[in-house]
C-alpha cells in the first residue's frame, strides 16, 4: 500500500509499539542513504519543560549527506531547512503512525529548479522508506 499523501507530508499507518517502529524507520532511512541526526522525544520534552502529557510522538531528524552536499552547492541557505524530518508517534489500539515531509512542498517557498530537482530525488527516496514499513 502507497503511503497517503499530503500536501506537504506522506504517513503510513504499521502495527508495532513506537519503539520497535523507530527502529525500523531508521533502518530503513539507513537503506536509502540516510542517517538520523537528531532525535527529540517530544513527549518527554513536553512532560519537562510544561509538566503535560502527550502521547508517545518522537521527530527524527534524517539526513542524506550526498543530497545535503548537492543542496548546499546550489544554495548555502537551504540548511535552514536541513534536516528532513520524520515523525513516529503512537496513536493507539497498537498502530504506529510514520510521517515524512515532502520536500517538495517545504522547497517550493525557494525558486530554484535545481533544487526542485534535488527535491525530487529526496521525495522518492522518503516515499520508498515510509512504503517499506
Amino acid at each position: 500500500m502507497l503511503p497517503l499523501m499530503s500536501t506537504y507530508y506522506f504517513t503510513k499507518m504499521v502495527e508495532m509499539p513506537l519503539d520497535e517502529a523507530a527502529e525500523l524507520v531508521t533502518e530503513a532511512l539507513k537503506q536509502e542513504g540516510f542517517g538520523v541526526l537528531t532525535e527529540i522525544d517530544v513527549k518527554a520534552t513536553l512532560k519537562k519543560k510544561l509538566d503535560v502529557d502527550f502521547q508517545p510522538y518522537r521527530i527524527l531528524g534524517a539526513c542524506n549527506p550526498q543530497f545535503a552536499y548537492e543542496a548546499l552547492q546550489v544554495d548555502d541557505k537551504i540548511g535552514t531547512m536541513l534536516p528532513c524530518n520524520v515523525i513516529v508517534q503512537e496513536t493507539g489500539n497498537g498502530l504506529t503512525e510514520v510521517t515524512a515531509i515532502d520536500p517538495i512542498a517545504s522547497m517550493q517557498a525557494v525558486e530554484n529548479k535545481q533544487l526542485g530537482v534535488i527535491a525530487g530525488e529526496v521525495r522518492e527516496s522518503l516515499k520508498r522508506v515510509v512504503k517499506s514499513l
